[in-house]
């Protein structure tokens, strides 16, 4: 068998002539760049976010740049923000101009944990940047309460996180403002690159949108350095498209989600961490990613098998060697190092079939049986206490 991480070529299907009439629309109209399609997105996604204003923009990444200037982020500025996250976190702070500041996550929901948060805060921090990894949020009420008593920014970065909820309330409404990506891969992900900045703040919406062309207002007249960063109306169009069915795909993730939980503690509950759903928690699993022991031997094995697995992150961000500069060394976030080396994803998309998730199954079963590791329904011959003791802890 051969298992993808994720396969968009059925949901395509499902669609196909939606899009393409969708689309022969855009070419008829010859409205390339910040028409009615992209208007309909940042309207229908601020709505769906429980906040007033959408920003279209050019990517993820861009986003988050962009929503920390807007909130008035840069040159010798700090913004406090975790280091187990793809690249453009971390990235987009440097590039405007302030410092990463990163803290240590919660090892269970592998987002950032407010408790270190406080003890980061300097006279030059402007802003807190929580992940929401994997699809499930971040202990929002906490660290607003920190951002708000230090009048700090939040931005919420949500590339993985759209249609989660935290307490009932959604990504988006919680923050100063949130960012997400359309990244093919993502949730809501369109056939090319795409991002959007959703606020309640009016000021910083309209900071975003003169930052995403030029900085100019009106047209060739520039008052701030921005960008060149616009959502594309093809792009949009698509997304407009799909975006009727997130909740339906958010809800098929949980399914899958829950029986990989199922069939896995059945059996190796002593052994790996399969992911947990906060209490309050709407967890809409963009990844759904095991804490393991003997994580790259595993990954090995299942490749063989016809398996795809991928590991979010191998580096955290703190020692990327682009940070060399900031100080930081190998143990000084030893939650965020120690998910580094044994977080691993298995495949995960809406359309999963129960028999590809069968066969990963039973594949991880394996590879733990063949080491004696494992439940004492596993191999009656181990307890257990021994099966604790000869693995690691990953608790």
């Amino acid at each position: 068998m051969k298992i993808q991480m994720l396969d968009l070529s059925e949901q395509y299907q499902s669609m196909r002539e939606e899009v393409f009439h969708k689309l022969d629309e855009v070419m008829s109209s010859s409205r390339f760049i910040l028409g009615d399609n992209v208007k309909q997105l940042e309207s229908d996604i601020a709505k769906y976010s429980n906040a007033a204003y959408g920003v279209g923009v050019g990517n993820g990444s861009d986003a988050i740049h962009i929503a920390l200037q807007a909130a008035g982020v840069g040159e010798g500025d700090e913004v406090i923000t975790t280091a187990f996250t793809f690249f453009a976190t971390g990235g987009a702070v440097a590039r405007a101009g302030a410092k990463p500041v990163y803290v240590d996550i919660d090892p269970v929901t592998f987002n950032i944990d407010p408790s270190k948060i406080e003890a980061a805060i300097t006279p030059k921090t402007k802003a807190v940047i929580p992940v929401h990894l994997y699809g499930q949020m971040a202990d929002m009420d906490k660290i607003k309460e920190i951002a708000d008593k230090h009048q700090l920014a939040v931005i919420e970065d949500a590339a993985q996180a759209i249609g989660a909820k935290y307490n009932g309330r959604n990504v988006g409404e919680l923050g100063t403002a949130a960012t997400y990506s359309f990244f093919p891969t993502k949730n809501l992900g369109a056939y090319g690159d795409g991002g959007m900045v959703v606020t309640s703040d009016q000021d910083l919406a309209e900071k975003a949108r003169v930052i995403r062309v030029h900085g100019s207002k009106p047209k060739y007249y520039h008052h701030v350095l921005g960008y060149n960063s616009r959502l594309d109306e093809l792009q949009a169009a698509i997304l407009n498209v799909k975006f009727p069915h997130l909740d339906k795909w958010s809800e098929a993730r949980r399914e899958r989600a829950a029986y990989y939980t199922e069939k896995l503690n059945e059996k190796l509950s002593n052994v790996i961490q399969t992911p947990i759903e906060k209490e309050g928690n709407y967890h809409v699993f963009h990844q759904y990613t095991l804490r393991v022991p003997n994580r790259d031997e595993l990954q090995s094995f299942l490749k063989e098998q016809g398996i795809a697995t991928m590991i979010y992150y191998p580096t955290p961000l703190h020692v990327q060697p682009v940070f060399k500069d900031l100080g930081y060394q190998e143990g000084d976030l030893p939650e965020t190092e120690k998910a580094a080396k044994e977080a691993i994803s298995l495949p995960m998309y809406p359309e999963l079939k129960k028999e590809d998730q069968d066969y990963a199954v039973e594949k991880i079963i394996e590879f733990y049986h063949i080491r004696g590791i494992g439940n004492e329904n596993l191999n009656g011959s181990r307890n257990a206490s021994a099966a604790r003791e000869s693995s690691p802890s990953i608790a």
